[in-house]
């Protein structure tokens, strides 16, 4: 879902520490808030003594914090993100189109990119609701259990799909989550016959949500446009017959531009 082309890079030019470096970084997670250097170390998969002179060289440089035996993270990591929000094209690209779909339907609306195995929210409309529904920027999920996920990876060839889907943690968030590698490869394939998916209470009960891959003008996919709504005041068919021609007018007129 990358828009640069594939780069052979000389292992002579790889810098490893840098890479353990951001390896430390993404370790910390809402179950890991705070830890030592040694639960780092199990975490980063590199020894104490390595991960404890990272961590304070995390601390010299303001991304981290300790008390002297615990390690957290500080607002400073956010600007390795927001550095990306910045400098991508795609987020400025889909904003007035996002806008546009948003004061359509009074909804408001995503656009997300695969990141492994996870989707990330890179854009969202200003909803003309008071309250709205929708992922913030910034915000990941698995990619198994969000609309965009199976409409990324509905573009994907069969082989491909296998692979992901092989090594993919098919963990459960609700009764109806989809935990079968099996039955969510038939979902891609369809996904890829309709041009569209729809999920139904995959990661939260109460929320139904429609997605239709972004394609350039070569057929690639770089994203997908979304809409999350309330189950309880939205069917399938409404999302269907309401919602999925503004998305599909709004990736025609992206696909030039992406």
């Amino acid at each position: 879902m990358d828009d640069t082309p594939p780069f052979e890079i000389d292992r002579k030019d790889v810098i490893d520490g840098l890479g353990k470096g951001l390896r430390v970084i993404e370790a910390f997670d809402d179950d890991h808030v705070r830890m030592t250097a040694s639960e780092m170390g199990v975490r980063a998969g590199i020894t104490r003594t390595a991960a404890r002179r990272y961590l304070l060289s995390l601390v010299h440089f303001g991304f981290m914090a300790t008390d002297g035996k615990y390690f957290w993270l500080t607002p400073r990591v956010l600007r390795l993100g927001q550095s990306y929000l910045n400098a991508s094209r795609l987020p400025r690209l889909v904003q007035p189109f996002i806008q546009r779909v948003s004061m359509q339907c009074g909804e408001t609306v995503n656009v997300s990119v695969l990141d492994g195995h996870e989707v990330i929210y890179v854009a969202r409309s200003n909803s003309p609701r008071l309250v709205s529904i929708g992922h913030h920027v910034g915000a990941r999920a698995p990619a198994h259990v969000v609309t965009p996920g199976t409409a990324m990876l509905s573009t994907w060839s069969d082989e491909a799909l296998k692979a992901w889907a092989a090594v993919h943690e098919f963990s459960s968030y609700t009764g109806q989550t989809v935990t079968d590698p099996q039955r969510f490869l038939e979902n891609c394939r369809t996904a890829r016959a309709l041009g569209y998916w729809i999920t139904e209470r995959q990661l939260d009960m109460n929320l139904v949500g429609i997605a239709v891959p972004l394609l350039n003008r070569k057929g690639e996919c770089k994203a997908a446009m979304s809409c999350t709504v309330q189950a309880v005041t939205h069917t399938t068919e409404d999302l269907a017959v309401r919602l999925l021609p503004l998305l599909r007018e709004a990736a025609l007129g992206l696909a030039p531009l992406i």
